[in-house]
């Protein structure tokens, strides 16, 4: 089979990774791609915005699965314009896109299909902050990296928050608790459960400083035992799917649930309509089954033929090397080296914002190399994925030495 991958990041190198593995898998393209990338796949200068030249570049090569990694063209209707044109497509229409693409739309659709979440209001009002308490949540209705969620401790702070907006705005109480990440594959109709990992959002060590789009990951999340998951698919996946078929908008792809783990159980914090990163990267890493099997059957209608994905008993465990200056400006053009050295040490090192220039690798975006290991436990994989991080030479690259600490911390009492 020949497949379209779109994207460049550290997901699409997990997702390109994996798919090369398959057995049915003859040609794998990539656009635009990244050097690790490259690896496993044909670039193809394609910019994913102009879905026509996305079109004709199916038809003409005979492309027979579009695997969608990003955000960004899900949201603007990359997924209609193909199937539109007679191209399998693995991720969900524009409309059902929404459910990433607006945090109002998913806490409205929450609203009427009793599905457990935040209590909200959609304003931009000042005065709507009185009905609730501090700390309090404010988000912007549309995509923001995974950095458009603030937490603001005083009053002023979610005044300020409010008024940096554009357009909408989610304010939401503050749920305590832990955060865990879900995934569910789905075509619509069946929906199979896809694995857990934690993410660490904030920048700094000790969960400090601005939210970041991701600065490392743990999989499985032991956290969300077998009883909550069972809770979340049955109160929270399948509601979510089954509104979104009767609305007319059938959801198809995997599906990512931003979950907090609540004294009164797990309720939704956000919606993602793809794989997390880095959590996709954690996810591959520990994935026995056929990726591209397990894709073509989402995004042919037959989940309920494909057989459950099956994980690894390991724990996979990514740590995020980001440029310097991350999340604000980072710095680019800084030089990487001993990536070859760092897998001999047993790590697997996905690019993300990385380039060549002179014919050496360096880096070209915020979150540059997501260095991931396998362990027998979260502590093992841990060390595994310090040693191989140890190994790279990246001088203008910063990355957090506390990946995973909860998760540790559990296991070692």
């Amino acid at each position: 089979m020949k497949v379209l991958l779109i994207g460049g990041g550290g997901r699409e190198h997990a997702l390109a990774w994996k798919l090369s593995q398959s057995p049915k898998l003859s040609k794998l393209f990539a656009a635009p791609g990244n050097p690790g990338i490259a690896e496993h796949a044909e670039l193809v200068d394609i910019d994913p915005v102009d879905h026509q030249a996305v079109l004709s570049f199916c038809t003409r090569e005979r492309i027979d699965l579009v695997v969608i990694g990003p955000e960004a063209p899900l949201v603007s209707g990359l997924g209609d314009a193909l199937r539109a044109g007679g191209v399998a497509v693995f991720g969900p229409d524009k409309a059902a896109a929404q459910l990433e693409g607006s945090k109002g739309f998913t806490k409205d659709l929450c609203a009427r299909a009793a599905i457990p979440t935040g209590r909200y209001v959609r304003t931009r009002n000042p005065a709507a902050l009185d009905d609730f308490g501090l700390p309090v949540v404010v988000k912007a209705d549309g995509l923001a990296a995974g950095k458009g969620v603030i937490i603001a401790e005083t009053r002023a702070d979610a005044e300020a928050a409010l008024a940096s907006t554009e357009g909408d705005a989610v304010i939401e109480e503050f749920l305590e608790g832990e955060e865990v990440s879900f995934f569910a594959l789905t075509d619509g109709v069946t929906v199979l459960p896809f694995g857990s990992a934690q993410d660490h959002k904030r920048v700094g060590d000790g969960d400090t400083g601005p939210n970041t789009g991701g600065m490392g990951a743990y999989s499985p999340a032991s956290v969300l035992t077998p009883q909550l998951e069972k809770r979340v698919m049955d109160e929270i996946v399948r509601p979510t799917v089954r509104a979104m078929a009767e609305a007319g908008t059938p959801y198809s792809g995997v599906l990512y649930a931003g979950l907090m783990l609540t004294a009164d159980g797990p309720k939704l914090i956000e919606y993602n309509a793809r794989f997390g990163d880095p959590e996709c990267q954690v996810l591959m890493m520990r994935l026995e089954s056929d990726l591209l099997d397990l894709l073509l059957a989402a995004a042919a209608g037959r989940l309920d033929k494909a057989e459950p994905p099956r994980f690894s008993d390991r724990a996979a465990l990514t740590i995020v090397m980001a440029a310097t200056g991350y999340p604000g400006t980072p710095e680019k053009g800084g030089p990487i080296g001993g990536v070859e050295r760092a897998e001999a040490n047993g790590g697997k090192v996905f690019h993300a914002g990385t380039a060549v220039r002179g014919g050496a690798l360096a880096a070209n975006g915020g979150r540059v190399l997501g260095v991931t290991a396998l362990g027998a436990s979260v502590a093992g994989a841990r060390e595994a994925a310090y040693r191989a991080v140890d190994a790279i030479d990246f001088p203008s690259g910063f990355f957090r030495r506390d990946i995973g600490w909860r998760e540790l911390a559990r296991e070692q009492r």
